[in-house]
C-alpha cells in the first residue's frame, strides 16, 4: 500500500509509548466497486454448493485497500504521521455496487 510505510495506522485511540502532539482531524477515503455479471454467476454457483465466495471477497479486499490508501494520502497531505481510531465501514449502493469507507483521526505523534 503506497504511503502506509510513512504513516502509522491504528484502530486504537492512542499508540502506546508515543505521545500525540497534534490532532489534525478526521481523514477518510472511500472506494465504490461494482459487481459484474460473470462474477455474479460464479458467486451464484458457489451459493448453491456453499463455501467461500472468493470473487466477492476479492472485490471487497481491493475496495478496502483502495479506501485505506486514499485515507493515508489525505492524512499525509495534511501533515500527519499517524491515523488513530481507524475504522472501516461497508455498504451496498444502488445497482449492486459496494462502498467501503476508511476513516480515522489524523495526528502527529512524537
Amino acid at each position: 500500500m503506497a504511503g502506509s510505510d510513512e504513516l502509522l495506522i491504528s484502530s486504537a485511540d492512542e499508540v502506546p509509548g508515543r505521545e500525540t502532539t497534534k490532532v489534525i482531524g478526521l481523514v477518510r477515503g472511500h472506494s465504490v466497486r461494482a459487481r459484474n455479471m460473470i462474477r455474479d454467476i460464479q458467486a451464484g454457483v458457489r451459493t448453491i454448493f456453499g463455501g467461500r465466495v472468493g470473487v466477492y471477497a476479492e472485490l471487497l479486499e481491493q475496495a478496502r485497500e483502495e479506501a485505506i490508501e486514499e485515507m493515508v494520502k489525505s492524512a499525509i497531505s495534511r501533515g500527519a504521521n499517524a491515523v488513530v481510531a481507524t475504522r472501516l465501514t461497508t455498504s451496498q449502493v444502488m445497482g449492486g455496487a459496494s462502498e467501503v469507507v476508511a476513516y480515522g483521526t489524523a495526528v502527529v505523534l512524537s
